[in-house]
């Protein structure tokens, strides 16, 4: 296995724990790996207004877009699960970026000129899927169509 991936992953696994996820249950935490090898966590935050709710891999970016490195970003981890009793991500199969946070991924990876490797990792066990950014998002509207890089 990839030690990049099991890094990301176990990072990102780690940060599901801090997930506000009262209304789907559904805990998802995101690592992101800068150029340094610094890694960069989040979790998603739900809102009772649902549209308001943040996805752990937008709050990851944001937090190193708010550093003044989202250019460094190198790769992504995210894990995902339901809930269980005391709030700890579950199941053995790895879980994807939403529609939303590919697009996300995919301003970075155009960003920081590169095609971001992204690590799905499931909640529990080792079962990773690794992908680049345009596999998830083929033909993807980002910065270079509107003549930014």
């Amino acid at each position: 296995m990839n030690e990049q991936a099991t890094q990301l992953v176990a990072a990102a696994r780690d940060a599901s724990k801090n997930a506000h996820a009262p209304y789907s249950r559904f805990a998802v935490g995101a690592a992101v790996l800068l150029d340094d090898g610094m890694v960069i966590t989040g979790a998603n935050f739900e809102n009772a207004s649902y549209g308001l709710s943040l996805c752990a891999e937008t709050v990851a970016i944001a937090t190193a877009s708010a550093a003044g490195r989202l250019r460094d970003i190198v790769a992504i981890g995210v894990i995902g699960g339901a809930m269980d009793a005391d709030g700890r991500a579950t199941g053995t199969s790895p879980v994807s970026p939403c529609g939303r946070c590919r697009q996300v991924i995919n301003e970075a990876a155009q960003m920081g000129g590169r095609d971001l490797p992204v690590h799905c990792g499931a909640a529990e066990g080792d079962a990773i899927r690794t992908y680049v950014v345009s596999e998830l998002l083929p033909d993807a509207f980002g910065p270079a169509d509107l003549g930014i890089s």
